[in-house]
This record gives C-alpha cells, sequence and structure tokens, in this order.
C-alpha cells in the first residue's frame, strides 16, 4: 500500500469538486455547511508522514490536525496509527473522508433526488477517538482510496505527543513488542534493596544486539511511557538528555545528575526536587535488584524496552513496593574515659547507637573520623543537641544535669565501609587526643622538589608534640586506592619500619609561626611517593595528616 502524493499536489477546490463529481443538485443547506466545514479543516492541517515517528507540539484548547491519504491498490489496505501522551491527557480521534460512489446513470433521476442530499454529510464520518494519557494503537482496513484526518486537542496545558504511522504492516514494527503478561513482579524486598523481574519481550529473541531494558525507579508515580517521564523529570527544574536509551554518556550529564558504572550496568541518577529519580539501563536481562534505597520509603518502578536502532520504546504496566523499616539498632553503652572504635558497614549496617549516662553535669564527646563518611546525632533526654557530618577531629561540650542520658546515633552516608573512634568524659583538661592545628593538610613545593629530594610543611600547635614522617614509594595506579582506603586512625605501628623517615618535637606559642618544614632526601627520580605526617598528644594516641603525593623530577 502507497500514499497517494497525487492526491496531496492536487488544489483543495479541485478534491471539493472531486468528492462532489456528478452532483445535479446542491446539497441542502446543513450538509452544505457541514461539508464545508470539515473541508475547511484540511486548510489548516499537515501532512503526516508514513514510516515515521513524527512529535507534535499542542497548545492548550487549539486542536491540530494532520491528514494523510490511502490510495486503493487491492482488496483490504491495512494501516495502523500510534499515538503516545508524553505529559497530561489529551483528547484525539480520526475522521474518514471517503471517496463517493462512480456516477449515476442519466434515467435514474429519481434515486439521484433522494441519495444526493445525503451523500455530502456521509462521505465523511468519525472511525475513532480516545481520551486519557494511556499509549494507544488504532489498527484499520480500507478498502478503497480516502483522506483520513487525525486531530489532537489539549486541555490541560502545553504538551507535545509522538504519532506513528505505518501502511506497511509486514516488514516489522517501529516498537519494541511487549510480552502477553506485560506486569512486573516484585520478587524481593528488603531494608534498602527491591528485586524485580519481568516476561522477555519477543524483540529482544529477535534482536539481541540492538534491544534493551531500562529501567526507572521514582517516588511519584509510574509513567505510562519513556517520553511521559522524560518530560516529568524536565518539569522538575532539570535539563534531561532527549532520549534514555542513547543519553547515558558522561559528557551528556547535568550538574544534578550522578552517573555510576557497575557490573556492566549503567545508572543515572538526577537530584530533582521531587526525590531521587533512577534510570538504569540492564542489557538484556529480565531481572535487576534495585539498590541503595531508603527505609521505609514507597518507590514505583517502571521497565521500558527500548530499541536502540530506532530510539522507540515500549512500556511494561508499572509497579510499586515499599522498603522494609530499618530494624532498631543495638545500643552500647558508653564509659567514662574508654575509647570505643565503630566500624559501620555501608551496605548491610548503617546505624550504630551509643549510649552515656551522666555522673557530672558537664560532659564533652570526642569523635575522631577513620575512615569514609559518618553523621554524627547526639541527643539529651529525647532532646537534639547536635546533628552534624563528622570531619577529622570533632569535640562536643555539652551541659546537663546529673543522671542525663545521651543517646549518640551514628550513621554511615556512604556504600563503603565507615569507621569512628568516639570518646565520653567529663575530664576535658586531661584529653586522650592530641590538640590540633587549624588545617590538617601536608604541603609541597614544587620549586624546591629536585631529582632525589622533596620538601614537605605542615602546621604544628601551641602545645610541645611529637610528629613523626613516614614516606611510601608507589605506582601511578596505586593513587586512588591508597588516599580512598587510608585509615585517620591508624598509628605508625601499621607501617613498615623502612618506611620511618624521622621524629621531631616542635611547637610555637605563636601560631602564625607553628609550622615546620622538612626536606626528605634519598629519594629516585620520576618516581611517586605518598607522605604521612603523625601527631602524638600525651596520651600517645596518634592522629594522621591528611595523606600527600608528591613525583620528584625526572631530570635535574
Amino acid at each position: 500500500l502507497k500514499m497517494s502524493w497525487f492526491w496531496l499536489y492536487l488544489p483543495l477546490h479541485l478534491l471539493t469538486a472531486t468528492c462532489l463529481c456528478n452532483s445535479v443538485k446542491a446539497p441542502t443547506t446543513s450538509s452544505q455547511q457541514s461539508f464545508k466545514s470539515n473541508l475547511f479543516n484540511f486548510y489548516h492541517s499537515l501532512i503526516l508522514a508514513d514510516g515515521k515517528e513524527t512529535t507534535i507540539h499542542l497548545l492548550k484548547d487549539i486542536p491540530k490536525r494532520y491528514y494523510f491519504v490511502l490510495e486503493e491498490g487491492r482488496a483490504l489496505a491495512p494501516f495502523s496509527i500510534t499515538v503516545t501522551p508524553c505529559d497530561v491527557p489529551i483528547e484525539w480521534s480520526i475522521l474518514v473522508y471517503k471517496s463517493p460512489p462512480g456516477k449515476a446513470t442519466p434515467g435514474d433521476r429519481d434515486t439521484q433526488e433522494v441519495s444526493k442530499s445525503h451523500k455530502a454529510s456521509s462521505m465523511v464520518s468519525t472511525i475513532f477517538n480516545y481520551k486519557g494519557n494511556s499509549v494507544e494503537t488504532y489498527m484499520g482496513m480500507s478498502s478503497h482510496s480516502a483522506l483520513y484526518l487525525l486531530e489532537f486537542l489539549s486541555t490541560e496545558r502545553d504538551t507535545h505527543i509522538t504519532v506513528y504511522l505505518t501502511t506497511d504492516t509486514t516488514s516489522g514494527h517501529l516498537y519494541p513488542e511487549l510480552p502477553t503478561d506485560p506486569r512486573i513482579d516484585v520478587i524481593g524486598i528488603g531494608h534498602t534493596t527491591v528485586t524485580l523481574a519481568w516476561k522477555h519481550s519477543p524483540s529482544v529473541l529477535q534482536h539481541r544486539e540492538s534491544i534493551q531494558y531500562c529501567l526507572l525507579v521514582n517516588e511519584k508515580h509510574n509513567y505510562k511511557s519513556l517520553c511521559a517521564a522524560e518530560t516529568a523529570i524536565r518539569s522538575s527544574g532539570m535539563k534531561l538528555p532527549p532520549t534514555l536509551a542513547l543519553s547515558l554518556s558522561p559528557y551528556l550529564l547535568e550538574p544534578q545528575q550522578v552517573m555510576i558504572l557497575s557490573n556492566s550496568e549503567l545508572s543515572i541518577i538526577n537530584k530533582v526536587s521531587s526525590g531521587e529519580v533512577r534510570q538504569v539501563c540492564v542489557g538484556t536481562k529480565n531481572t535487576y535488584t534495585v539498590p541503595s534505597l531508603s527505609p521505609s520509603t514507597q518507590y514505583y518502578f517502571d521497565v521500558f524496552i527500548v530499541n536502540l536502532l530506532t530510539n522507540a520504546s515500549a512500556a511494561y504496566t508499572g509497579t510499586f513496593a515499599r522498603t522494609l523499616e530499618e530494624p532498631e539498632p543495638k545500643v552500647t553503652e558508653l564509659k567514662d574515659g574508654k575509647v570505643i572504635h565503630v566500624v559501620l558497614d555501608g551496605k548491610k549496617q548503617k546505624f550504630y547507637s551509643l549510649q552515656y549516662q551522666a555522673r557530672h553535669k558537664k560532659i564533652h564527646f570526642t569523635f575522631q573520623l577513620c575512615r569514609g563518611q559518618i553523621r554524627v546525632h547526639i541527643t539529651r533526654n529525647g532532646k537534639t543537641m547536635a546533628s552534624e557530618n563528622l570531619s577529622g577531629l570533632r569535640y562536643f561540650s555539652l551541659k546537663g544535669k546529673l543522671l542525663d542520658t545521651y543517646s549518640v546515633q551514628l550513621r554511615s552516608t556512604e556504600e563503603s565501609n565507615s569507621s569512628v573512634k568516639v570518646l565520653a568524659s567529663p575530664h576535658f583538661h586531661k584529653p586522650l587526643f592530641p590538640l590540633l592545628p587549624e588545617s590538617l593538610k601536608i604541603k609541597s613545593f614544587s620549586k624546591l622538589r629536585t631529582c632525589r629530594s622533596v620538601t614537605i610543611a605542615w602546621l604544628g600547635t601551641q602545645e610541645e608534640s611529637k610528629y613523626c614522617v613516614y614516606r611510601k614509594r608507589i605506582e601511578e595506579d596505586q593513587v586512588w586506592r591508597e588516599l580512598q582506603s587510608a585509615d585517620r586512625c591508624s598509628g605508625p605501628e601499621s607501617r613498615h619500619k623502612s618506611e620511618k623517615v624521622l621524629c621531631k618535637y616542635f611547637y610555637d606559642l605563636n601560631l602564625q609561626r607553628a609550622v615546620t618544614t622538612e626536606t626528605i632526601k634519598g629519594l629516585e627520580a620520576g618516581t611517586l611517593y605518598l607522605f604521612d605526617v603523625y601527631l602524638f598528644g600525651p596520651s600517645g594516641i596518634p592522629v594522621r595528616y591528611h595523606s600527600k603525593v608528591v613525583k620528584t623530577r625526572k631530570k635535574c
């Protein structure tokens, strides 16, 4: 079946004449006005392309019309139209303008008198109409030449839709096929995970290389199409690449997006005002465990089967699930002057609770962050006293009454392991941890670098303390791992003896001059070194400065 472009090039007044040929008598006034009104629609219509998905923008309360022509080429001519609303519900309908029958015979004047007034109005009929935001497909069959008019209307707000017309129903589909049961099954629910499964699309079995499943997770509602999901994310105040299947590239990410690559699965997390919208493309796997969800939270899950060659997609029937409540953490009692080392597994155990009963009015809490990211929340008799993210060494001095109950909750804010040392004591004048400088950064001097030496500097305090310097030779590919995995609570006892450079004491009552430098010699040219400085207080508990990586010069 082919499009009859000859009809489209005819002037519309000739088309009108063609439709009314052989009429001896004009139609009745009402029929004539109705027919003229319908034909007037063509003057404000556009041609709808065959075999191509067309994006149409609709203005509120302003109808938009497209038309196409089917030419008589065989006994029955099939065609299909798929309309995908990308936001609010719309109204759309299909009208058909059929060619009139052949010429009437001259002797049939009585028959003409009866039928001609009826002919004009019967040539136009509405064969389909729909209102809603679901993806709808109309499949029709034409047995003669006809003009078809599609009318679209949005009554809520400006929006856009996609329309796909095809008259070739034998050479495959633009949209991937859904299985006979397109539901998504929830087969497992945890505190922070939900496991989903769905039946394979027939398209995956036929075109595995060009088809993949993409999953969308959000906290608002399900979406009936991929373009509806993209429109919702974009309307939340952020820009979104136009097609999910082709947008998973780092250079296309916006500042509000985070990309995660894990086990060959590419995820994009969009930080929007209404919460987190997560997109994951999982290839041709039909099961997936969504990780890193919040406990006791309802999530909505949508699966889309996407054709990577055409960008076309089809939506499974969305589902939802509520994650389990976080179990009550075990409570550990804090004792005066005793340091507790807490290790949190970011994947399994994210919370840890400590409790302390005051035997003095004034209490001092000390936290030394060893690894990772941890947030601390301190309450006294149920009332919040402090809540913040830990960094380095942090002191809290609180004043209350005897026998007040303090609760300390520690929460890991990342998936990797985190650890912290905690101390509660009424005696702040006898701290176990050393007095700290304003910054724990180590500085290196590029101009003082040579092939065999490096000069570093660090800040001290007004209190005389012991500082020990260690060095370690590393490779280029070890830098990130060494810096991320460093335990800031571990002391020199974890280092090899050969890594020790020197130990020294120093202080200065004037903090502006409390700076020391050290030139480390005997190094190899063009080599990376990791430098660490340990500060020891009166009790002997060390504090580790932030590691510094420096490369010696290749040529001197």
